[in-house]
């Protein structure tokens, strides 16, 4: 039988996860995470103790990874309350808030948690996100930049997250379109190879590879180079387009954070938002999403292509269907 030293210990905790490590679990070392949009490999997962699921850090919460058994936890650590004297349930320690614990300001440059008892969260009913006392007003949050979550602002009807996808092709589309017309009305000016010949592909690849930017300490024998936009409404930088270069073995998720930094435009994917508010990248050439988990040098894309940062897409496989 638990001492009542244990049981006081186990009715502390207040997270609905725990974090599987190698002094808990040598077994779930290098586990995928099971969020359906997600498996990426995490070497230090966490369980949910609701449906028993492995997730990575962005997912461990009942919220992010929409637990098919959410509340199961709270409900079983209620009952076990009621049947703690409450001479008990006073003498335990306060929890220390943490990132595994609590809510953290939706301000992307802030890293106070909120709606604990030293700092208190402010809902900001414009972007529906909620923030710390600092950056609680709409102008301390730039918030008329910023695209609301869920619901729009009330007398506005947003699109659906169908149309946004539509909306974002079709500004592929007439990118595309602009890039063709401006390279056939510079072919007269420029008496250069044809477009498809060898020398004109290795003069583009030197071109870029003169005026990329990235990691000084990546080997240049590794180096990935290719050409990275952003659609006007994910970006507040001035010119959303760049030449860089990444590591092969970097992810698609990895190469995202690293070019919407370099671009200045605004990621909040690892805050577990919804598909509206969450970046993904677009391969002009292949036509279609790339998948956060795939290797940037495992054939997906070319030396020398286009990548686009769209967001509020939707996941790949919507898009297939549409």
């Amino acid at each position: 039988m638990a001492s009542p030293d244990q049981n006081q210990q186990q009715r502390a905790e207040q997270p609905s996860f725990t974090q599987m490590g190698p002094d808990h679990d040598l077994e779930s070392l290098g586990r995928h995470c099971q969020f359906a949009y997600c498996r990426q490999l995490d070497f230090l997962p966490f369980r949910c103790e609701s449906c028993r699921g492995t997730y990575c850090l962005d997912h461990r919460t009942e919220t992010t990874h929409k637990c098919p058994r959410e509340g199961e936890w709270a409900r079983r650590r209620a009952n076990n309350n009621n049947n703690t004297p409450s001479s008990m349930i006073s003498s335990l320690p306060p929890v220390k808030p943490t990132i595994y614990n609590s809510s953290q300001c939706s301000d992307p440059q802030c890293k106070t948690l909120i709606h604990t008892l030293q700092n208190t969260g402010v809902h900001c009913q414009n972007c529906n996100r909620d923030y710390c006392l600092k950056h609680r007003l709409r102008e301390d949050h730039d918030c008329s930049k910023l695209i609301p979550i869920g619901a729009r602002p009330a007398g506005q009807n947003g699109p659906t997250q169908k149309e946004k996808a539509k909306l974002a092709f079709s500004r592929l589309r007439s990118w595309g379109k602009d890039k063709s017309s401006s390279v056939a009305s510079l072919a007269p000016k420029l008496p250069k190879p044809k477009p498809n010949s060898a020398a004109t592909r290795i003069a583009q690849m030197n071109a870029l590879k003169k005026n990329a930017k990235g990691d000084p300490k990546l080997d240049v024998q590794k180096r990935f180079y290719l050409h990275v936009e952003a659609s006007a409404d994910t970006t507040t930088a001035k010119f959303p387009t760049g030449d860089f270069y990444f590591d092969p073995g970097w992810s698609v998720g990895k190469v995202l954070d690293d070019a919407a930094k370099r671009l200045q435009v605004q990621n909040v994917n690892n805050r577990g938002l919804g598909e509206e508010d969450r970046l993904r990248i677009f391969h002009v050439e292949g036509g279609k999403l790339l998948e956060f988990s795939q290797k940037l040098g495992s054939g997906i894309v070319k030396q020398g292509d286009t990548i686009v940062l769209l967001r509020g897409v939707g996941p790949p496989p919507d898009l297939i269907e549409m």
